[in-house]
C-alpha cells in the first residue's frame, strides 16, 4: 500500500504500518481481543501508543493472554510481581486497574451474554465510519465516548476516561477514522 494513502500516524515503524493495516479500525467481536485493547488503552493513557505496541507481548504475558477470568483472580502478591516486570509500563494504578476491570469485565459479560453484545449495543451493531480527511478531523472523544465512559465508570471500570474510550472505539473498530483515502478505510 502506498504510503502516500495511508493515515500519517502509522508511518514510523514497519510494526506501526502493520497494526495499522491489519488491525486498527477492524471491527472487532471477540471478547477476549476486546478485553485486550480494553487493557492496552488504559495502560496507554499518558504515553504513546507506539510505547504500548512495543510491550504488547510483555502485556500478553503479564496478563494471561487475556484471559479475564485469570486476570480477575490475579492476587495482590501477583499484580506487586508485576511491577518488576519491565515487559509492560510499571505503573502500579494502571497494574492494578486491569484486575478491577477484569472483574468489571466479567459481570458486564454476565450481564448481556459477552462483553461485545454490550459494546456493540452501543452502536447498533454497526461501525460508525466517519469522513476523515486529515489527522485534524479526528476528535480526541465525541458524545458516544462519553456515554460508554460514563457509563464504565458506574460500572466500576478504571482508566476509562472519554480520551481513552475513544481511542479504544477506534482500536477496536466501533468507530473507523481511516482517512478516506486510506485503502484500509474499507
Amino acid at each position: 500500500m502506498p504510503a502516500e494513502k495511508r493515515c500519517s500516524w502509522c508511518l514510523s515503524t514497519p510494526e506501526y504500518i502493520r497494526y495499522h493495516d491489519e488491525e486498527w479500525g477492524k471491527p472487532q467481536h471477540d471478547d477476549r481481543v476486546l478485553f485486550e485493547f480494553l487493557i492496552l488503552e488504559g495502560a496507554q493513557a499518558g504515553l504513546s501508543w507506539r510505547t504500548i505496541l512495543e510491550k504488547r507481548d510483555g502485556y500478553r504475558k503479564a496478563f494471561a493472554d487475556f484471559d479475564p477470568q485469570k486476570v480477575a483472580r490475579f492476587t495482590d502478591a501477583k499484580l506487586e510481581k508485576l511491577m518488576l516486570d519491565p515487559g509492560i509500563v510499571r505503573n502500579r494504578l494502571k497494574i492494578r486497574s486491569a484486575r478491577i476491570n477484569a472483574q468489571a469485565f466479567l459481570k458486564v459479560q454476565k450481564e448481556f451474554g459477552s462483553f461485545d453484545a454490550y459494546l456493540w449495543g452501543c452502536v447498533g451493531g454497526t461501525p460508525l465510519i466517519n469522513n476523515v480527511r486529515g489527522t485534524g478531523d479526528v476528535p480526541a472523544k465525541t458524545e458516544l465516548s462519553d456515554r460508554i465512559s460514563k457509563d464504565l465508570l458506574k460500572r466500576g471500570f478504571k482508566f476509562v476516561g472519554s480520551t481513552i474510550v475513544y481511542a479504544y472505539l477506534q482500536a477496536v473498530g466501533v468507530v473507523n477514522d481511516h482517512l478516506a483515502t486510506c485503502p484500509s478505510r474499507n
